[in-house]
């Protein structure tokens, strides 16, 4: 069986590579990177030393594509993945929409060429700003809460479900995203390929590439670590926001598991996310880092950004029914890994970004 992985040298892609190499026997992967993303080519030795056989090139140029040898399965990690992406004055977000969805087109189209299985990673934000923000919420000392009292179609106490509105707005970004996902659903069924889309959460871990907008967890405790400055923005600076964060080695079991299905009867879409009992707000984050690193003062600010949304958690029980998975890696562990990460890369940040 060879697998196509794109976005190979990013964090989630890499860790997926690692992982289907270990649970796959005689699996042969081709790994494909623009390395655009600073940091990504510390990945390219360890992937090649395990066998992954690295290809640079770039989504958005369809020949890059046509060289690459037939796949029996394609798994799309690659994206400019922050909800932000595209908001800046220059040519941004024409480049989020040529890497997120034109990318994904010209995987499709190899998909359709090769008769090659397509699993594609979505993400939380293709779920309606304006119905985010209408959540009835709770508040406590240190945490935003969804009111158990509160009924909405999609969402429990458990979390966001697979059928919560995605009317725009969503964000460029998460319209790149669903846009895929449609495409991605329309292919499969025109051209007869299996098709999955894993709508994830957060996903967090050590060696990731964070930033405020983008790997929050290994953001927040590398600069934590580094006593770097670090400001609750939005929500009356509290810090009170709350995710949920799933490793991505999680991740890749469900892709095992769907690599090694043939049962077109499965929902194509699922949440991948580590839900409730991983969610934290950066408040109680921040105490974490305070009981591990020592005090670190966290400036609280009224800026708002674009689509800051107060509580976003995702109920990942239809992958539980329909796949038998659900989360192995805790919050605890997760942020461990990466707290372990930071004391030994202290300059990490730094040389990422």
């Amino acid at each position: 069986m060879r697998i196509l992985i794109t976005g190979v040298c990013g964090f989630v892609g890499s860790v997926l590579a690692k992982h289907l190499k270990g649970a796959l026997p005689g699996v042969d992967i081709v790994g494909l990177d623009n390395l655009m993303r600073k940091g990504s080519e510390r990945n390219v030795e360890s992937l090649c030393s395990l066998g992954v056989t690295f290809v640079r090139g770039d989504l958005r140029c369809a020949s890059d594509l046509a060289s690459l040898p037939a796949a029996d399965w394609v798994v799309d990690a690659a994206a400019m993945p922050s909800i932000l992406a595209g908001l800046s004055a220059d040519n941004s977000s024409q480049q989020v929409v040529e890497h997120n969805l034109i990318g994904s087109l010209n995987l499709l189209e190899y998909c359709r060429r090769h008769a090659s299985g397509f699993i594609l990673l979505s993400t939380s934000r293709v779920y309606s700003i304006h119905a985010l923000s209408q959540l009835a919420l709770t508040e406590s000392e240190v945490c935003f809460g969804l009111s158990r009292e509160f009924q909405h179609p999609g969402i429990s106490y458990m979390g966001i479900d697979e059928s919560f509105s995605t009317s725009a707005p969503v964000s460029i970004y998460g319209a790149t995203k669903l846009a895929s996902e449609t495409m991605a659903a329309e292919y499969g069924e025109a051209f007869g390929f299996l098709v999955f889309i894993n709508r994830c959460g957060v996903l967090a871990g050590a060696g990731q590439f964070g930033r405020q907008d983008q790997g929050i967890f290994s953001y927040w405790l590398n600069s934590h670590f580094n006593k770097k400055p670090l400001r609750y923005l939005g929500f009356q600076g509290n810090g009170k926001q709350v995710r949920d964060c799933l490793h991505p080695t999680d991740l890749g079991r469900l892709v095992v598991l769907q690599i090694q299905s043939n049962d077109r009867n499965k929902p194509r879409v699922c949440h991948v996310g580590g839900g409730i009992d991983s969610a934290v707000s950066l408040k109680e984050l921040t105490t974490w880092c305070d009981g591990r690193f020592g005090p670190h003062e966290v400036v609280s600010s009224d800026q708002v950004r674009p689509y800051d949304l107060p509580w976003v958690v995702l109920d990942a029980s239809r992958a539980e029914r329909v796949w038998g998975w659900k989360p192995t890696i805790s919050r605890e562990e997760i942020l461990d890994e990466i707290a372990l990460h930071a004391v030994e890369n202290p300059r990490w940040l730094e040389s990422t970004s």
